[in-house]
């Protein structure tokens, strides 16, 4: 149609109008929206186009038919497919019924052959089966004949008590006569086999009666060889024969025990419990000498003897003991009587473990034997002392008091032993050896609540060790002024190191043997802390030495007139001396000390005492002009280069190339010596102009507490009134304008809030006295300065009178925490390492809260977290052991493994 009106001629100016409506027209047939009304305005939308209404009209008529005339031709080519649809139908149809027919043929076919077959192999089928039936006919008869031929035979040879061949016999006879289960409706086939079933009945009393005489008459070995071949009969007869056999033996072998043995009569008190087990011990070695070539020995009649006569004596010692514990003639239980028959009656459960057990463990009373098997004589006798194991707990306890007592008595190590550097004291292998034999032995008797109850008194009488034996060594009860000697400290370093570790090893095998539900209740953890923190006390003796020797060279230093000084030097006469004192020492101690981490605690505490007691030495000799100041600051230069040689001593005394000291040793050093700085750089400036004063004092010490400037105006000397008065109203306004400009100054400062001056004035100038006042958290943020007070009340019980520093000693401020004057009146220095002040300050406090009343076991505990802690900084994890899986080594107590 577009090409029809297209081609009529319209005037010029609607042309291109009526392609567009063209267009438009075919986009709406398209879609179905087309209105022929709109499209007719569209296509004479002006009177100019009216002169085209015929051309128009004629063009449509025409596109019409040509419509009609395309419609026409597609209706007729539709009719002609449908007619050939319709015929492939039918011919589909046809072809399918055709094919089933076929199918139907084959299957009728199919059937007639099967029938012809059926026909043809009928008669071959029944002449197969009749054939079969002749086989099984003649094996049944021909077994039939040799199962009557055998009976025959096997009741000769009863009659003859021909038992190796009867046995044999016997196997085939039963064998046979299993085949005829399925015939016993045959009533020939019915009596054979009562028949049989008699011989073996006949046959099994027989062989009983045999042995009964043998036995009566005592001629087995006149018929052992008989009564050997009839256990194979036995062994034949089945399961119930040779448990008749057995049961038989065993009854008769110990008749005699429960007449003798019986609980009425004497010899079954429990004061002849020994003779029972004698009495089986010889019957077992009759059983091999006499009777164990009688029986096969996969029958283990021993083993079925021995179960016998544990279960019998088992019930026994339940009755007697029931009886004893329920008495009422007024005598009291014997608990010894009772302790020596459980310890009995382990030992002979012992024995027949390892005579019964052919893979037995190599001792049963080792912590190294980890696979208990459970096996059936392990606790069948010792099973009725168990509801009575309180009793054998006290008797742990006691035994282990004693051992206790005894070993604070002893020397740390025998007179005629040479010392060496890994030796432990011989008492702690001996107690550790006490808890394998106990903890195996009670492990055999329960798994249960009494071995958690054995464990608790293992965890007692450890804390007993480490604090009346080790901790013990520190204080000579008969000498108390006497200081332990280095070879003693080391020992009890040694041992306390070993104690941890096997601490940790029998924490391990407690768990491994009890019950599973219980195994959470089990902790040592808390030994294992009080054992570090004896270390720790050690590390702090080894400290003490040198504190010791160093005594002359701080007298030294508070002698020199600090006031007068007017020229300053490479270093002060006194520090050469004090370094060689140290360094001399330091070498002597640091070649004992074979395990790094504790030389690095030792190293770190001996810098922590040194730098506490230099500057409790410059607060004692005020008063210090600017030139003392100076000549102090490059003294303390010179004693931190020495200090951070300590570590690496022994290395240097070898000949050998010293390595270079770890870099947070360095940094140790250099942070406890450079404190010093602050105070003796503000000592340096004059007091003229007074504002230069002020100013260096809030530059360095940068606190805004009256007090401590008032110690720094009493350091330099000054002590006049109107000057003091004057300086303070300076350094008010100074605080002041600082806090105008939000320059914050912290309150007080750590390094001088802790000092008294006012102990040094009551403490006199003599080269004699012994400077005291208050140093106690002079560790600032390390965390030494909370661990002092900690240690505080160990060291008061376990060292006492005698302790270091009961007499004079080095300025008592140089202490550790909290235990300024408390510990004998003497100095205390923080035990362990700087570096971790947050926690160990706030533990240190609160120790010192507690330190009056306090426990020592738990003060022990809580320096050995402080210090496993500390020895975990240095790149070993307490974890771990130090590196080793069991502490000391030879020497005093031998050498030391693993537990």
């Amino acid at each position: 149609m577009t090409d029809s009106l297209d081609s009529c001629m319209f005037p010029p100016p609607l042309y291109p109008s009526l392609t567009d409506i063209i267009d438009d027209y075919n986009d709406r047939r398209a879609t179905g929206d087309y209105n022929p009304i709109n499209h007719l305005n569209a296509i004479f939308s002006h009177p100019s186009t009216f002169s085209s209404i015929a051309t128009v009209s004629n063009t449509l008529h025409r596109y019409r038919d040509d419509l009609d005339d395309e419609i026409a031709d597609l209706a007729a080519t539709q009719a002609q497919s449908d007619l050939q649809s319709v015929a492939r139908i039918q011919a589909t149809k046809s072809e399918l019924a055709g094919l089933l027919r076929k199918i139907e043929n084959v299957r009728e076919r199919a059937m007639q052959t099967e029938q012809t077959i059926m026909d043809m192999t009928a008669e071959i089928k029944r002449l197969d089966g009749t054939k079969r039936n002749l086989a099984l006919s003649m094996t049944a008869l021909k077994r039939l004949q040799m199962l009557t031929t055998a009976y025959e035979q096997l009741r000769g040879l009863s009659k003859s008590r021909q038992y190796r061949d009867c046995a044999q016999l016997l196997q085939a006879v039963i064998q046979l006569m299993a085949h005829f289960k399925s015939y016993r409706s045959i009533e020939q086939v019915a009596t054979l086999s009562r028949d049989i079933a008699d011989l073996q009945r006949e046959l099994q009393e027989q062989i009983c009666v045999d042995f009964e005489l043998a036995f009566a008459k005592g001629e087995m070995q006149q018929r052992r060889a008989m009564l050997a071949e009839a256990c194979l009969v036995i062994d034949a007869l089945g399961e119930n024969a040779r448990l008749r056999l057995i049961n038989w033996y065993c009854n008769t072998q110990l008749r005699e025990y429960r007449q003798i043995f019986r609980g009425t009569n004497e010899a079954g008190s429990l004061d002849n419990i020994s003779r029972r087990y004698s009495w089986f011990k010889r019957m077992l070695k009759t059983y091999d000498d006499d009777h164990a070539a009688l029986f096969p020995v996969y029958w283990k009649v021993d083993e079925v003897l021995a179960n016998s006569f544990c279960e019998g004596t088992k019930d026994d010692f339940k009755s007697m003991l029931s009886k004893s514990m329920r008495r009422i003639d007024g005598q009291s239980f014997d608990v010894d009587l009772l302790l020596s028959c459980l310890q009995q009656t382990l030992d002979f459960e012992q024995s027949l473990e390892h005579r019964f057990t052919s893979d037995s463990r190599t001792s049963i009373d080792t912590l190294s034997s980890k696979d208990d098997r459970n096996m059936a004589l392990s606790r069948v006798i010792s099973e009725a002392f168990e509801p009575y194991l309180s009793l054998w707990i006290d008797l742990q306890d006691r035994q282990l008091s004693e051992l206790i007592a005894k070993y604070r008595q002893q020397p740390a190590r025998p007179a005629d032993e040479e010392f060496s550097a890994q030796s432990v004291i011989p008492s702690s292998i001996e107690l550790f050896h006490f808890y394998r034999v106990t903890l195996a032995q009670c492990a055999k008797l329960s798994t249960g609540s009494w071995l958690l109850e054995l464990s608790k008194i293992f965890a007692k009488h450890l804390y007993q060790y480490a604090e009346q034996v080790l901790l013990g060594r520190f204080s000579e009860p008969t000498n108390p002024g006497k200081e332990p000697s280095l070879e003693d400290i080391i020992l009890v370093l040694n041992t306390a190191d070993y104690c941890h570790n096997t601490c940790t090893q029998l924490e391990e095998r407690i768990k491994g043997r009890i019950d599973a539900e219980l195994k959470a209740k089990v902790d040592l953890q808390s030994q294992q802390d009080a054992f570090m923190g004896v270390a720790s006390a050690a590390i702090r003796a080894l400290v003490r030495k040198v504190e010791q020797d160093c005594e002359p060279t701080w007298r030294e230093m508070r002698n020199i007139p600090w006031s007068r000084l007017e020229n300053v030097g490479d270093q002060s006469s006194y520090v050469a001396e004090l370094l060689r004192r140290v360094k001399s020492r330091t070498a002597e101690i640091l070649r004992f000390l074979h395990k790094q981490q504790y030389a690095r605690a030792f190293c770190d505490n001996l810098v922590e005492l040194l730098a506490n007691t230099y500057l409790a030495n410059i607060v004692f000799c005020k008063p210090i002009s600017e030139t003392g100041a100076e000549q102090m600051l490059l003294d303390s230069y010179v004693l931190k280069q020495g200090f951070s040689e300590l570590l690496t001593l022994n290395a240097a005394d070898t000949g050998t190339t010293a390595p270079p000291p770890p870099t947070s040793y360095l940094k140790l050093v250099n942070a406890r010596m450079s404190r010093l700085d602050p105070l003796l750089k503000t000592l340096q400036v004059r007091s003229s102009p007074p504002e230069a004063l002020v100013q260096a004092y809030i530059i360095h010490i940068a606190d805004a507490s009256e007090s401590n400037f008032r110690k720094v105006l009493e350091l330099k000397g000054i002590r006049g009134k109107a000057e003091q008065t004057s300086l303070i109203e300076l350094f008010h306004a100074h605080t002041a304008s600082h806090q105008l400009q939000q320059q914050n100054l912290q309150r007080s400062s750590p390094l001088l809030t802790p000092l008294n001056l006012a102990a040094t004035s009551s403490a006199g100038g003599g080269s004699g006295a012994t400077p005291r006042f208050d140093l106690q958290n002079l560790g600032g943020s390390g965390a030494g300065g909370g661990f002092g007070s900690a240690f505080a009340l160990v060291e008061r019980l376990a060292v006492g009178a005698g302790a270091p520093g009961s007499g004079g000693s080095t300025p008592g401020g140089a202490a550790g925490g909290g235990g300024g004057g408390g510990g004998g009146g003497g100095s205390r220095t923080p035990l362990m390492a700087p570096g971790e002040g947050g926690v160990a300050g706030s533990a240190g406090a609160t120790a010192a809260t507690t330190t009056t009343g306090g426990n020592l076991n738990e003060n022990l505990r809580n320096i050995g977290r402080f210090f496993k802690r500390d020895l975990s900084a240095f790149g070993v994890g307490v974890g771990g052991r130090f590196g080793g899986g069991g502490g000391g080594g030879g020497g005093g107590g031998g050498t030391t493994s693993g537990g």
